[in-house]
């Protein structure tokens, strides 16, 4: 899995600060060398004293990024990259404003050819802080945007008192639990935050949440005033944060200490995307199979699925599968006793 360029798929609404952080990420001096996918290199305003050169759609920056405009095909955009093997560290993909991200991230589960090659390594979603109420009434996008997310950067923070914060992040927080989130002003974050998240490993969701590891049942609202602290969120509005559960869109987590059978959950969850694929948003999970000493992660955007060993269960550590699906009008019920038909 390791010597696949991963790949950071970069959302949010317009005027939300995708391309601030952007011209971070192609003027920082962070030593590593990015690609970046925009969809077009003029009007999302990168900083022209950044680019060094330009071969028709590819821009070399003057920190040793490249970036590219999406006129054309992704996957031929992709591939083109590919043959620079060497010359990047990472895939960063910018989608428009008004995009839902899936296609974006079903690219590289579905083309063979750059599936082989790169991996999603996260959704990243920038979000207005001041805008944003608004938009989950009237953009459904906005609403898949922070669904996707595997970090989220509520940014122009500074914009906001604290208790119109606070209640911005209960929203978010009722659409998507298990993001990471970070308030941010000018999209002020550590690199690392966002690039390199291996969000694949459910490892990554569980420093932040620790009660991803719950039963599952609406977990996150039940926050107490010691784990908010330990969040430094410290909202104190009446005894504690304002909790949302978006009617629209839930999640459901999985948690079970018996080993699966292979045989019975592959097929279970194919069946599973492939009648509900279109109100999945994501999945992801974190497998203990039975008879292997590896532990097997997927994740899937819609229909898609996509999965790997990844390094075997060590010493002590509790082997046991985990899985989250978020999505709109989820059958609940039956998938809690599908997975559980799953045990070997």
């Amino acid at each position: 899995m390791s010597d696949k360029v991963p790949v950071t798929v970069l959302t949010g609404y317009l005027g939300a600060g995708k391309t601030t952080l952007l011209n971070r990420i192609l003027s920082e001096p962070h030593g590593r060398k990015y690609a970046v996918i925009v969809n077009e290199f003029g009007e999302i305003g990168i900083d022209n004293d950044l680019v060094v050169g330009a071969d028709e759609e590819v821009f070399e920056m003057n920190n040793g990024c490249v970036c590219c405009t999406v006129r054309g095909d992704l996957v031929r955009i992709i591939d083109g990259l590919m043959r620079r093997k060497g010359k990047f560290d990472a895939i960063i993909v910018e989608t428009t404003g008004l995009a839902d991200p899936a296609p974006v991230a079903q690219t590289f589960f579905m083309d063979d050819n750059v599936g082989r090659k790169a991996k999603l390594d996260a959704v990243v979603t920038v979000a207005d802080a001041k805008w944003l109420n608004e938009r989950l009434k009237d953009a459904p996008e906005a609403k898949n945007q922070i669904a996707f997310a595997d970090v989220i950067l509520l940014n122009k923070t500074d914009l906001v008192a604290p208790d119109e914060l606070s209640e911005v992040e209960a929203r978010i927080r009722g659409i998507n639990p298990y993001a990471k989130l970070h308030r941010t002003e000018r999209c002020k974050v550590a690199l690392p935050e966002v690039l390199g998240r291996n969000a694949f490993d459910l490892d990554r969701i569980l420093e932040i949440e620790p009660e991803f590891l719950g039963d599952g049942d609406h977990h996150h609202h039940e926050h107490d005033d010691a784990h908010e602290q330990d969040h430094d969120h410290h909202h104190h509005h009446g005894g504690g944060l304002k909790h949302y559960h978006d009617e629209e869109i839930q999640s459901v987590s999985l948690k079970t200490e018996r080993p699966l059978d292979p045989d019975k959950f592959f097929p279970w969850v194919q069946q599973l995307v492939q009648t509900e694929g279109l109100n999945i948003l994501r999945c992801k999970g974190i497998l203990s199979l039975k008879g292997d000493d590896a532990r097997f992660v997927f994740q899937g955007v819609h229909m898609i699925l996509d999965g790997d060993h990844q390094r075997p269960w060590q010493q002590g550590e509790k082997r046991e599968s985990r899985i989250v699906f978020i999505g709109r009008n989820l059958p609940m019920d039956r998938i809690r006793e599908g997975f559980a038909a799953c045990a070997a």
